[in-house]
């Protein structure tokens, strides 16, 4: 974002049916009541009769009691989750070509290594480059391409699940089979 501030979200994980026409629902709701979707994204569960969608709202477009309320009014909803950044892992992925002669080709694969990101299609005159991570390291890796000269630039937009629990489970004595 070039170094601006990112703007306030809320990221909701709504479980859907996984049938033809849901994804232009849940779209057209939002477009309907003027609510701005930040970020977007979309796919099957481990459960293939269920997709979820990871919705990023603009906090300041609508309260979020609103869009959760229109949501549950959707007939093929199922669970809406709100997710909040302490407690969620995000990540999203960007596939960035960038121009690299030879010249320069040495500097681009020294910031993809930087960023742990990875090469995935080399040119003459350009590289295509993955980099996966939160928000802020795409945009950070983009900033510095930048000069180089981005010929595309395309983000899946945020993923994310809720963040695991790391209490300690006390273990019971299970009896030995060989006595």
């Amino acid at each position: 974002m070039n170094g601006a501030e990112q703007p306030l979200h809320h990221i909701l994980s709504v479980l859907v049916e996984n049938k033809p026409g849901v994804l232009s629902r849940v779209a057209g709701l939002f477009a309907r009541r003027g609510y701005n979707i930040f970020s977007l994204a979309v796919s099957p569960t481990e459960d293939d009769r269920f997709s979820r969608m990871t919705i990023a709202v603009d906090v300041e477009s609508v309260p979020l009691d609103q869009i959760v309320k229109q949501l549950n009014k959707l007939i093929p909803v199922i669970k809406i989750t709100e997710l909040a950044a302490q407690d969620a892992v995000e990540c999203e992925m960007m596939l960035v070509t960038v121009k690299a002669t030879a010249e320069l080709r040495s500097h681009v694969t020294e910031l993809t290594a930087i960023f742990d990101a990875k090469i995935v299609d080399v040119g003459y005159e350009s590289m295509t480059i993955t980099v996966t991570g939160d928000p802020a390291k795409l945009d950070a890796f983009s900033d510095l391409v930048r000069p180089f000269g981005i010929v595309e630039l395309q983000r899946t937009g945020r993923v994310a699940l809720p963040k695991l629990d790391r209490r300690r489970v006390k273990l019971r004595a299970v009896r030995d089979v060989r006595t």
